[in-house]
């Protein structure tokens, strides 16, 4: 019996996808999560360095990011996504063996430098094999169900934490979390890549791929205009998101009530990267109309000060999840398949540039503003940023029918 051309397509799409759900889930469903911080406190680190830990994990990212990501051009991106959570494993290996300053931070740098092999990676390779299927208009639809299954991988481990800390203190939570990396290791091995890579991977074809990447970006106004849409829509819900739970807290509930009302806000989040493949359909100028509604949504939940307005703020959230996933969408289709993981790297290196600039704002607004303010306050650079896109959309461009149809 042999299969339709019909048929073969959407079992390649099939396995695809069940493979890169479950590793999304996977690399997310780390209980170490929400009680690292309480490890180092317990551990004697004062407030500085455990500031200092965070600020080396981004850094990490940061330099990182584009090489990595001009890597992926030139090797295989699967077995990036396989090494990325080994990193990953060997930095929380070292946190609960080994205690102390020095292997917090050398498992941030590790925990870092997996994060950059899989950012770009893996969005190119989605989006290559949904291409050689001829189902390329699935990605949007299928990273949004991705983002989704971290999300859920991200609240299970929320919920589990608490009682494996109880039973097994730190040790059984960061064998946990070493766990998971291993399978989500394991299961990247079984992602398909049809893509092969040049026969050049030494320095040369290395950094000349990075060149010719930051040369499309710089060059390409389409794309350059793509890149820049992913910062702006991912950056400042990204880093309030760890202000969250203090947001909450000002709301004058019991601790107790706290974690339940961050579990509503990525409840919603979940729920709305699950409607990434209909509101591709949004446009230019619907795109512009969800991040302005949920700039309102951010800035009148956060105002009311009740958790009626927590339920709005992860409505917001869920709007910026949502665009988060249409600029990745908008930017992969103008990107050329060589460079795709180079480019895409430049946008996530972009996106935590711009985190550290919203973290060091919160800070300087927080010194003397209530949380509820500073949330309403960073809601407006969405507005700005909604209405460029809203102008955006009105002008002429020089784009072929079928870029046309796809963004507006």
């Amino acid at each position: 019996m042999t299969l339709s051309r019909a048929r073969v397509p959407a079992t390649g799409v099939r396995r695809l996808t069940t493979t890169l759900y479950g590793y999304a889930f996977l690399d997310d469903l780390v209980l170490l999560y929400p009680v690292y911080a309480l490890l180092f406190a317990d551990t004697g680190l004062p407030l500085w360095q455990i500031s200092s830990l965070f600020a080396l994990w981004s850094l990490t990212a940061v330099v990182l990011e584009v090489p990595s990501g001009a890597w992926a051009d030139t090797v295989s991106r699967r077995r990036l996504l396989w090494i990325g959570p080994l990193l990953t494993a060997a930095g929380f290996a070292l946190w609960v063996t080994v205690p102390s300053y020095g292997a917090f931070a050398l498992g941030f740098v590790l925990w870092g430098a997996g994060g950059a092999l899989g950012s770009g990676s893996l969005e190119a390779l989605v989006y290559d094999e949904l291409e050689r299927l001829g189902a390329a208009e699935r990605y949007a639809r299928v990273m949004g169900r991705t983002r989704a299954a971290r999300l859920l991988g991200t609240v299970v481990a929320m919920g589990l934490a608490g009682p494996v800390l109880a039973l097994g203190g730190y040790g059984a939570v960061g064998a946990a979390s070493v766990l998971a990396c291993l399978l989500a290791a394991a299961t990247a091995t079984r992602l398909p890549e049809h893509r092969v890579p040049g026969a050049g991977k030494g320095r040369t074809r290395w950094s000349a791929t990075l060149r010719s990447g930051l040369a499309e970006a710089r060059g390409d106004r389409s794309v350059r205009r793509a890149l820049l849409l992913v910062p702006a829509v991912t950056a400042v819900w990204s880093a309030l998101d760890e202000y969250v739970s203090l947001l909450i807290r000002d709301l004058g509930v019991a601790d107790a009530t706290v974690p339940y009302l961050v579990l509503l806000v990525w409840a919603a989040v979940t729920v709305g990267s699950l409607f990434a493949g209909p509101a591709e359909r949004l446009g230019t100028r619907g795109l512009a109309a969800l991040i302005a509604g949920a700039a309102l949504a951010l800035a009148v939940g956060a105002g009311v000060r009740t958790p009626a307005g927590i339920a709005l703020v992860g409505l917001a959230f869920a709007g910026f999840q949502l665009a988060e996933v249409l600029a990745d969408v908008r930017l992969q289709h103008r990107i050329e398949d060589a460079r795709r993981a180079t480019v895409t790297s430049v946008a996530s290196l972009g996106t935590e540039l711009v985190t550290l600039v919203v973290f060091g704002v919160y800070s300087l607004l927080g010194a003397s503003l209530a949380h509820s303010t500073v949330f309403m306050i960073l809601s407006v650079p969405y507005l700005v940023t909604a209405l460029v896109l809203g102008r955006a959309s009105g002008r002429p461009r020089n784009e072929s029918p079928q870029e046309r149809a796809r963004t507006q």
